[in-house]
């Protein structure tokens, strides 16, 4: 594999996970302008599968029989696969509508332990010592990005609750849309997940949704949070991963975290301290040990 493949796997990785780390601070100034949980989440997977069934529908017409369709059994386990997916963006979100956007992005990459935490059970094999060391360093950069260690420090309970939850599962869907249905393509993939995300976030929206719905949600956020939620990160990234491999991918994809705690600083001009940011690098850095190949010497 040339050094342009990489590079060009690196930039799709990259720009992807730039997208996601744009999506809290949308929705937090969409809660900010009275638009409910219920209509933020449907509009964005509203906008998102007549998105997808667009790119499906132009890859069809241009490679026509060259495409594995999905079967019945593919469906029904990739739609799921797509209810931890819709529960992942229900549950950060209400994550952070109780707690700023640089607190909730940090939650949520609790996944790098709980990755660790779900292999070893599934698997029924005990840790490697280098990922226990970066879950290690981990939970370590949280104490110091979340500013738990500051005394004076007064977080939503909720607003933690459902930022644990969201990490929890969207481990489930790290774990799922690599293993499900691997053979069909990732446009045919992203679609019947987001179908089996929408009945959470449906029955969510028709449980919780005690006013008139509010339609602006579509024109004002719903296109961006369809666009940087769920079209743009998941092409780019099905597309960049094959070529920088998990490892190199990974790493590049943590780059979600800074941006999305600079976004909320410039912004939302939500406060973000030294120890913080010290707390983000060595997140990053407990990820980057957890995917480098360390060569033993003889």
């Amino acid at each position: 594999m040339t050094k342009d493949n990489v590079l060009k796997g690196v930039v799709l990785v990259g720009l992807g996970a730039t997208s996601y780390g744009m999506l809290a601070t949308f929705v937090k100034l969409a809660y900010g302008e009275g638009f409910t949980t219920a209509e933020i989440t449907s509009s964005q997977f509203i906008l998102g599968i007549i998105g997808i069934l667009l790119i499906n529908w132009f890859q069809k017409s241009k490679n026509k029989n060259k495409i594995t369709r999905a079967s019945f059994k593919n469906i029904i386990q990739l739609m799921l696969a797509g209810t931890s997916l819709g529960m992942t963006s229900l549950f950060y979100y209400l994550a952070v509508k109780y707690i700023p956007v640089s607190i909730g992005i940090v939650l949520l990459m609790q996944t790098v332990w709980m990755g660790v935490l779900l292999e070893t059970i599934l698997e029924r094999k005990s840790p490697s010592k280098q990922k226990l060391i970066s879950v290690v360093v981990v939970l370590f950069g949280t104490l110091l990005a979340t500013n738990l260690l500051k005394t004076n420090i007064n977080l939503d309970w909720r607003g933690i609750l459902w930022g644990i939850l969201a990490a929890a599962s969207f481990t489930t869907t790290m774990f799922t849309a690599n293993r499900v249905a691997t053979e069909i393509s990732s446009a045919q993939r992203s679609l019947y997940m987001l179908l089996g995300g929408s009945i959470i976030i449906f029955g969510f929206g028709l449980a919780t949704q005690t006013t008139p719905y509010n339609f602006d949600i579509f024109l004002k956020w719903g296109i961006f949070l369809a666009l940087f939620g769920t079209i743009i990160p998941p092409m780019l990234l099905n597309a960049g991963f094959p070529i920088t491999g998990i490892g190199l991918g990974s790493i590049v994809a943590a780059i979600e975290l800074p941006v999305s705690v600079m976004m909320a600083y410039i912004l939302l001009k939500e406060t973000v301290v030294l120890s913080q940011w010290l707390g983000i690098i060595i997140i990053i850095l407990a990820i980057v040990i957890m995917n480098v190949k360390f060569k033993k010497s003889n």
